[in-house]
């Protein structure tokens, strides 16, 4: 649920997050009740067509892909060990099929947009003392601290291999323990700002 979002005018754009989160839900647990290899393969073409719809261009969809083509070929190939060619290919089409379609959604909605949808809909747990506000600024300043946690990781690396120490684990892992809990103690005084410690 990274902020992916790219701006668009399309069908998918304007609809809320709630009816697109409905048909991944729709779409992943059909896909885990048919067990015939066309049905990732249909639910794999069928998403390429939505992100033509969206208005994205099919290399969005390969980039998607792209960072997990090793995953994919690790499947495969122990997929085709255990049980055979046909249950590989069936199980890495519809991991495909499923990021892709997650993408999409995730390409087509504004994480702000997705977070206040995710508030609204665990209302109905207030009374066991879920508060859904709580829950909804956790999701918000986790989709920030991921890709700031990743450019930490970054700088210190580069820093450390300026200085020819890229191979020490230790000389790499204390700067970005040392930041990262810098960075928690200011999520819990934005937390207490805010006065969610009531």
């Amino acid at each position: 649920m990274l902020d992916l979002y790219t701006p668009g005018k399309s069908i998918f754009h304007r609809t809320s997050p709630g009816p697109k989160f409905l048909l991944l839900l729709i779409a992943g647990t059909t896909l885990f009740f048919v067990d015939a290899v066309w049905a990732p393969l249909l639910a794999l073409c069928a998403t390429l067509v939505l992100y033509r719809v969206a208005g994205l261009p099919q290399r969005k969809a390969l980039e998607q892909l792209r960072p997990v083509l090793w995953l994919f070929l690790f499947f495969f190939v122990l997929q085709w060990w255990l049980s055979g060619p046909y249950l590989a290919a069936f199980v890495v089409l519809r991991l495909a099929a499923l990021l892709l379609l997650a993408s999409l959604v995730t390409l087509t909605t504004r994480s702000s947009d997705m977070i206040d949808t995710i508030t609204r809909s665990l209302r109905f747990l207030r009374p066991i003392g879920v508060n859904p506000d709580k829950v909804g600024l956790a999701i918000s300043l986790a989709l920030r601290f991921i890709p700031v946690l990743s450019n930490i990781t970054t700088e210190v690396r580069e820093a450390q291999k300026a200085r020819g120490l890229e191979r020490s684990v230790l000389a790499v892992a204390m700067p970005v323990a040392i930041r990262t809990i810098k960075m928690a103690d200011d999520i819990s005084d934005a937390i207490d700002s805010r006065g969610y410690r009531s």
